[in-house]
């Protein structure tokens, strides 16, 4: 995995460093929000994922637990397509792009 670009997931409960294997845990509290339970992001993980007040962020489930992300899976699987395709048809593309 050496090169890989840093991430902006957060995996919840733990964050995992390559180089070192260092697990970092977060512990979070369940509260009553309205008629809801949540938790709340601490400034650190805010500033890690890189989001503020109002931005969404989306939680998908792994084989070794959840992720709490910002980046909308469903487009990232959308990007994949369109980059096949570019792949694909790209002289195409660049000549109508002339």
């Amino acid at each position: 995995m050496r090169g890989e670009p840093v991430s902006r997931d957060l995996r919840l409960f733990s964050r995992n460093y390559r180089r070192n294997s260092l697990v970092t845990m977060i512990e979070l509290k369940l509260t009553a929000i309205g008629n809801s339970v949540g938790f709340v992001l601490p400034k650190e993980a805010l500033a890690r994922l890189r989001v503020a007040k109002g931005d969404s962020v989306y939680i998908t489930e792994t084989p070794d637990g959840y992720r709490l992300t910002p980046y909308d899976p469903s487009f990232e699987q959308q990007m994949q397509a369109a980059r096949l395709v570019m792949k694909k048809r790209r002289l195409a593309l660049r000549e109508l792009a002339k």
